[in-house]
């Protein structure tokens, strides 16, 4: 990189040359990058990069360049590698440079803050990560180092890591999607088999109505042809007999026309008789049909043929590791503008060396850098309760007393309020996952799901039966599937997902305090008891769990950094010594 306002000078300008070619056997390696070729005075052990005596004179001014080592003519190698300066030192050069940033698309990325771990453009390191407060460094200054580098092959093989989870998450889906439709294809089956007995049922009852109505049209058509066979033979006979007594009456045959007469009386009374015993044989009865009433009820009022009873299936959990822990150091943490000894109740971290913590007696939020241990505190208005991360730079913070969350900016040393939301009750735990976050109140006890706005989103209180979860939810902790929430009074986690369904608990605890989420979906909870105190890792579906720290002192505040391997615990205690103090274990 040439230097700003470097002159040649005058005893070499006969000597040097403009381009690549090799006028000199050890060049200046910044310079040739702007095609101007320079004799090298020097040597920087940092940069690996032999440097003319403008450059070895200016090189240690930029504030980041300040620990460089130098190595003068007579200690520098006397030789150039050309392929390792081909690929060190022109690698990432100004003009490479042509990612767009992401906030001020016109620019291009050209920077890098170390305290924010962001790689940013020129207009982001003037409003937001000024030198002042920010370690900003120019990306070609510092780039070269990287090819083959430590951290180029970490970084490959947590993307690997990352590709294998990934992969172990579609095929456990794939299996559980196979699953599930091969359930469906049952579920089809049992509707069309339930449709078909209802058919079978209705075609009973059909046939009983049909063969009763049947049976009535035949006994009327019985009683019909019995009446009209008596009355055919009455009137026949009747018939017979008046002709007789008129063919009688003609021939005035007096003898036998008396004894017809007298026989006639006999078959009028005997018909009499009959025609009174064929009308009261039976009624002849109108008919109407009245469908049942249960039926039809059930038909109108049913909604359904009936419902689908889901079971959730969940990927296996992966079993609990072994984890050896050991303790690192404590680190105090009480400022000697703090009225009252510390009482931490929430802690979160950004990067692996900086925490913050809620100091709920002292009213503040502590910055602390685990490496120098230097320590800045933000005054609130009042109590607060607990903490996470958000967006980049940005905290959320619960205030109990206040009924709101105060949102809080921070950089490497400093940290100040910005907006606050308003909610609906005593709010407790709070925890952050992709553009949300869950918030637990013990006044009502419930668990709302809202985005960073402090829109609600959903709110929990009951679970399928109308049964209230919760009765003292303080702590949550959540990743990208699950939220889960520790409840001081029901002596259990709660187990939820982001829909708000209650998915599953892990009881039988003495009282659960602070909550903190790892990596492989399990999580890890405070459980202070009357005869011993633990820090339990417990698997994501509620079912195992191990002990990872015990016999400690009332442990209330826990976080876990994964990528640092290091567990934060702040114990309540008696003791000043716990009070004030933050203890850090490493795991491993």
């Amino acid at each position: 990189m040439a230097v700003p306002g470097k002159k040649v000078p005058k005893n070499l300008s006969s000597s040097l040359s403009q381009g690549s070619g090799e006028d000199f056997e050890v060049f200046c390696q910044p310079c040739d990058r702007d095609d101007l070729r320079l004799p090298a005075t020097g040597y920087c052990v940092d940069c690996e990069e032999h440097l003319c005596d403008s450059c070895f004179n200016t090189h240690r001014r930029p504030k980041p360049l300040r620990h460089h080592k130098l190595l003068d003519k007579d200690n520098m190698p006397q030789t150039q590698n050309l392929s390792t300066m081909s690929s060190s030192t022109h690698v990432g050069q100004p003009d490479e440079l042509k990612t767009p940033c992401s906030k001020h698309t016109k620019e291009m990325i050209k920077f890098y803050c170390h305290d924010h771990k962001a790689i940013l453009c020129s207009v982001c390191v003037t409003l937001d990560h000024p030198r002042t407060s920010c370690q900003v460094d120019y990306i070609p200054d510092i780039s070269g180092h990287f090819i083959n580098s430590t951290e180029f092959k970490g970084t490959l093989k947590e993307h690997d890591k990352i590709i294998e989870k990934c992969q172990k998450i579609t095929a456990g889906l794939r299996q559980m999607v196979a699953k599930s439709n091969t359930s469906l294809t049952d579920v089809l089956k049992e509707i069309t088999k339930f449709r078909e007995e209802i058919n079978r049922r209705l075609d009973e009852l059909e046939k009983e109505a049909s063969d009763a109505a049947n049976i009535l049209k035949q006994e009327n058509e019985t009683r019909l042809k019995t009446t009209a066979e008596t009355c055919d033979s009455l009137i026949k006979s009747l018939k017979a007999s008046s002709d007789m007594i008129k063919q009688l009456n003609t021939t005035k045959k007096a003898d036998r026309l008396f004894t017809e007469l007298k026989n006639a009386e006999q078959l009028i009374r005997d018909s009499e008789k009959k025609m009174m015993h064929v009308k009261s044989t039976g009624v002849t009865k109108e008919y109407t049909f009245d469908p049942s009433q249960a039926i039809q009820t059930l038909l109108q009022n049913e909604k359904s043929l009936g419902k689908l009873t889901a079971k959730i299936l969940e990927q296996p959990c992966p079993a609990l590791k072994s984890r050896t822990i050991s303790p690192q150091k404590n680190i105090g943490v009480k400022m000697s503008s703090d009225k009252n000894d510390c009482y931490i109740t929430g802690i979160a971290a950004s990067f692996p060396n900086q925490i913050f913590l809620v100091d709920y007696n002292n009213r503040t939020i502590k910055m602390v850098d685990i490496n120098t241990q230097a320590i800045q505190q933000l005054s609130l208005d009042s109590y607060p309760w607990d903490i996470t991360t958000t967006t980049r730079d940005k905290l959320a913070v619960t205030m109990q007393s206040l009924r709101t969350i105060q949102l809080i900016s921070y950089s490497s040393n400093r940290l100040s309020k910005k907006n606050t939301l308003n909610v609906d009750g005593v709010c407790y735990g709070i925890s952050y996952c992709q553009g949300k976050l869950a918030v637990t109140f013990v006044i009502p006890a419930k668990l709302q799901i809202m985005d960073l706005k402090g829109t609600v989103l959903t709110t929990v209180i009951t679970n399928s039966n109308g049964e209230n979860i919760f009765r003292s939810p303080e702590y949550v902790t959540t990743n990208s599937n699950a939220i889960y929430v520790s409840d001081y009074a029901m002596h259990a986690v709660f187990w939820l997902n982001w829909q708000g369904e209650l998915m599953g608990s892990y009881g039988g605890m003495g009282y659960p305090q602070d909550i903190a989420m790892l990596d492989d979906g399990s999580f890890c909870v405070s459980d202070a008891q009357t005869d011993k105190c633990n820090i339990l890792n417990v698997t994501g579906d509620c079912k195992k769990s191990t002990t990872v720290l015990n016999e400690l002192d009332y442990p209330w505040s826990i976080y876990l950094c994964e990528s640092s391997s290091t567990l934060y615990v702040r114990n309540f205690s008696d003791n000043e010594q716990d009070r004030n103090f933050i203890q850090i274990y490493k795991l491993s």
